[in-house]
């Protein structure tokens, strides 16, 4: 086991990917159950409101991300301070994330049915983050044999065909398969060659006088959603806890 670990990932220099994801995940963890509990009203747990303006755990969150961004580009993949900067970004970048939705919609909405938005991303970025320490690159460019790594027709050519097939996907409505897809080529492909969601930038182009193909992704949207909206929002409920039914003033981590 150790050895492997040291081939797989001391010698390439992915300790600090390592280091990053774990403290991302931790903290991520840590904070929701913090969140959770000021919001039971149990523990010692109390928001932080200096002079009466409440202070969103995204501000340190920011600092950290800075300070550790900036520190790991300084020192590089290997040795302590590395690893300390590493620890100190996936920590900043945790509290960050478990605030997306807030950022993105500029408005607080924790504990709202937009906040499952930051459960999604956190979700999203650390399974990305576990296909790069798998030895997964960008765009498939990993797939390619000594010979076409040595060729840069086969590079270009790889990169523009599979970044062809992210694009596809997103103007197609299917996100999470782009993403994904970045870094695993076939999702990618998958999203590319299936119906659009009804109301993807695909769809309104594409389908506007194909009434068969309309009418069949808007039936298949809506036995995928029946089929997936439930274990996907419990899932989420699970890890980031279940939102207000009614929004509540001033209620928030």
């Amino acid at each position: 086991m150790g050895h492997w670990f040291d081939r797989n990932i001391v010698e390439p220099g992915k300790l600090p990917l390592l280091l990053a994801l774990a403290a991302f995940v931790l903290t991520f963890a840590i904070t929701r159950f913090i969140t959770r509990m000021i919001r039971a009203g149990k523990g010692p747990f109390r928001n932080i409101t200096p002079g009466g303006m409440h202070i969103h755990h995204v501000v340190p969150g920011v600092v950290l991300s800075v300070v550790g961004g900036f520190g790991a580009v300084a020192s590089g993949r290997h040795g302590v301070t590395a690893g300390i900067c590493a620890v100190i970004f996936g920590m900043g970048a945790g509290l960050v994330l478990d605030e997306f939705a807030l950022i993105l919609h500029l408005d607080d909405v924790y504990w709202t049915e937009e906040g499952r938005q930051s459960v999604e991303v956190v979700v999203l970025t650390a399974a990305l983050v576990l296909l790069v320490l798998a030895g997964f690159s960008p765009l498939g460019v990993n797939e390619l044999s000594s010979d076409e790594q040595q060729g840069r027709v086969g590079v270009v050519l790889t990169l523009v065909v599979n970044f062809c097939f992210v694009l596809i996907s997103l103007f197609k409505g299917k996100a999470r398969l782009a993403v994904v897809g970045t870094l695993v080529p076939f999702v990618a492909l998958i999203g590319a060659i299936r119906l659009a969601r009804p109301t993807s930038m695909w769809a309104k182009r594409f389908y506007r006088h194909r009434h068969r193909a309309r009418a069949r992704s808007m039936l298949r949207a809506y036995h995928h959603d029946v089929r997936w909206v439930g274990p996907r929002r419990r899932f989420q409920d699970l890890i980031g806890g279940a939102p207000d039914r009614v929004p509540l003033p001033g209620r928030k981590s």
